[in-house]
């Protein structure tokens, strides 16, 4: 039975994807208390990143912030392999996001919508979080943007 919050996805027409396995030695999200923290999380779609290469040079924007969305929603899915149902989530704390980026784009808090706005349509007032948006010379697998999430859980959870 899905709850609350993956009723939501499922009515915007998102489906939680499985967790992308660590690209080397650590966990996709750990509990710590009533906060669980994601590790960076890349766009990855079935194992694979879709697009790779610098916002602003072989990436646009408008893809990126796509890319950005993705990245909020395998975050999701690596807090629920860590409680068990999204729906113990009490709010987003904290948004990271690391945008790629050719040396003259500034555009990095517009990409990071992506994620912000996924995690508002999917969590409403609980996904309203604070966040940062650091433009980075290269990531992992020549990855336009990452994203890493903190959550605060319900306190029975």
């Amino acid at each position: 039975m899905s709850g609350v919050v993956e009723a939501k996805l499922a009515e915007l027409g998102l489906t939680l994807p499985e967790v992308v396995p660590p690209l080397a030695t650590y966990q996709p999200a750990v509990r710590s208390g009533v906060y669980v923290y994601t590790a960076g999380q890349l766009p990855m779609v079935k194992g694979s990143l879709p697009v790779t290469g610098k916002v602003g040079a072989e990436v646009s924007p408008e893809q990126a912030k796509e890319l950005a969305a993705t990245c909020a929603l395998n975050a999701l899915a690596a807090v629920k392999s860590v409680v068990g149902d999204l729906d113990k989530i009490a709010r987003v704390v904290k948004v990271v996001g690391f945008v790629a980026s050719a040396p003259d784009f500034t555009g990095q808090p517009g990409v990071l919508n992506g994620a912000s706005e996924l995690l508002g349509a999917v969590l409403g007032e609980k996904g309203v979080h604070a966040r940062s948006a650091v433009g980075v010379t290269v990531l992992p697998l020549d990855a336009p943007v990452e994203v890493e999430i903190q959550v605060e859980l319900v306190p029975s959870a």
